[in-house]
């Protein structure tokens, strides 16, 4: 048995991806994942999801701000180039036949499958990371909840949801899809059907920027660089950032490697004759530390500030936003709904 084959836009390969509504975006949600998105529109059919059921997965419990979450992450994705007319932007709550399906897949899924899946470590950390490690350790059960073990499964049903053949990653997130092209084999094998294609990874360049004290760039540790920041705010931010810890003095000469906080961002963000111009002057100390942050702030500013200023524009239409994910989402749902038809008949499920 066959079903029949996944719609087509213009004979584009179909591109899924998604993030979990945490509030405002950073610049390493940018450099990690979204910058490589805006570039896929034309090349790829996209499918882009606010995924807030996963957000469940570990904050379960801290829903209050959970819609504005999701209005903030559209809006960044909508100032950093996410065209509505290209791709698809929606809810994944929004969408019951992804419930559905995950729910069809996971009876067929080892249990072995998701409990040996490197994601469902870091969730478990993430769940710690929100709460403390104390309630952690008192609530140990909850922190390993059905939900949260199921996760990869229903990653799976978001990607087989609009049968994408190609999922967006970086090299070291190769493990945590493979998972999903099991299943999607398991299925095709199990009902000699080929529903769906194994989603293949689709790698892209990343660049990754640590937080201005040195730890991984995050909200919670209160070192990250908001795209929608106010110029004041970045100078702020990056005035506090940990700069070469040998150059106690001004007229100290100082090595730019050794200043990981702030020389990273300087080679992403600036043209190579300033960067050589900035390694120079640090090591002869022509410059002292804070001249340095200074002129990133500026640098940083200028680049961000057109994404800024289109935020601000949405921001103040929230009909338009509003508009923009209800089309989004309904248009996902009637994919989503023909895929469904389909895994149903193959089931041979009593039909609806």
């Amino acid at each position: 048995m066959t079903d029949a084959p996944p719609d087509t836009c213009l004979n584009k390969p179909r591109v899924m991806s998604g993030m979990r509504p945490t509030g405002r975006l950073h610049l390493g949600h940018y450099f990690g994942c979204l910058k490589n998105w805006v570039a896929l529109q034309d090349q790829y059919e996209c499918f882009y999801s606010v995924a807030d059921w996963h957000a469940l997965t570990t904050k379960y419990d801290h829903t209050q701000n959970i819609v504005e979450d999701i209005y903030d992450i559209v809006l960044d994705w909508l100032a950093a180039g996410i065209e509505p007319d290209k791709s698809t932007i929606y809810v994944q709550s929004t969408i019951p036949e992804i419930a559905e399906l995950h729910l069809l897949l996971s009876m067929m899924t080892p249990v072995k499958w998701v409990e040996t899946d490197p994601t469902l470590k870091d969730m478990v950390q993430a769940r710690q990371q929100a709460h403390g490690h104390q309630q952690a350790e008192a609530d140990a059960e909850s922190a390993l909840a059905y939900g949260l073990l199921g996760y990869p499964v229903l990653q799976t049903a978001d990607i087989l949801g609009p049968r994408a053949a190609l999922v967006p990653i970086g090299k070291d997130q190769e493990a945590h899809l493979e998972i999903s092209r099991q299943i999607a084999r398991r299925f095709n094998h199990m009902y000699q059907s080929d529903c769906f294609p194994e989603p293949k990874p689709l790698f892209t360049d990343i660049s990754r920027l640590i937080g201005l004290d040195g730890r991984k760039m995050s909200k919670s540790y209160n070192n990250a660089i908001y795209l929608s920041d106010s110029d004041e705010a970045t100078l702020k931010i990056i005035k506090s950032a940990i700069t070469d810890p040998k150059r106690i003095k001004r007229d100290d000469p100082g090595e730019p490697k050794d200043c990981q906080a702030v020389f990273p961002y300087y080679e992403v963000f600036a043209g190579s004759e300033v960067i050589a111009t900035v390694a120079d002057e640090c090591r002869s100390a022509k410059r002292g530390c804070m001249d340095c942050k200074k002129q990133l702030a500026e640098i940083i500013n200028e680049t961000l500030r057109p994404m800024r200023e289109r935020r601000k524009v949405y921001a103040g239409d929230r009909a338009q936003v509003e508009k923009i994910i209800r089309d989004g989402c309904a248009h996902s749902r009637d994919i989503h709904a023909k895929t469904l038809t389909d895994v149903r008949k193959i089931m041979r499920l009593f039909p609806h």
